[in-house]
């Protein structure tokens, strides 16, 4: 596989991923009462956890604020978390900055068209299956599993897989 042997000439210590549309199916669900609920794969959060148990950091850049989703990155655990951003360039920076990574130690999972810049600039650019086309046409490896429903296992299993 043309994606696992690029992998293994990288040194991945970092995956970045956005939320809506990669960690959750993108829909967004409101109560009667306005508040807002989202559906995560437990399966995506296992990924995420065997990542971080062969010391691999986890980021969050997403453009909307959500409480469900901060919860969520609590309860697994990733300290690197920005919401509501809008440009995803200065936190990919910051981050990178603070971790001493250079572009090639990092990969990133993306969605939709505010992921370009970002995705453009890593080492191993990931597409969950139901991306929209400029995205997987960016990609380096495109998941066969739809966002929200296990592609993030996926990409995390790839990655494990290219450290053996």
């Amino acid at each position: 596989m043309k994606a696992l042997k690029k992998l293994k000439n990288l040194d991945i210590k970092l995956l970045i991923m956005d939320v809506d549309g990669v960690l959750t199916d993108g829909k967004l669900y409101y109560s009667d009462s306005g508040i807002e609920t989202k559906c995560f794969n437990v399966k995506d959060g296992y990924g995420l956890q065997l990542l971080l148990n062969h010391k691999i950091e986890i980021a969050i850049i997403s453009g909307r604020k959500s409480k469900a989703t901060a919860k969520r990155m609590q309860s697994l655990g990733i300290k690197h978390v920005y919401l509501g951003i809008k440009d995803k360039t200065k936190p990919y920076n910051q981050i990178k900055k603070e971790l001493r990574l250079k572009n090639e130690n990092i990969a990133y999972i993306g969605d939709d068209l505010p992921d370009i810049s970002v995705m453009r600039q890593v080492g191993f650019s990931i597409a969950v299956a139901d991306s929209v086309p400029e995205i997987c046409a960016l990609a380096h490896y495109t998941t066969t599993l739809k966002g929200g429903d296990g592609a993030v296992r996926e990409a995390c299993d790839l990655i494990l897989n290219s450290k053996c």
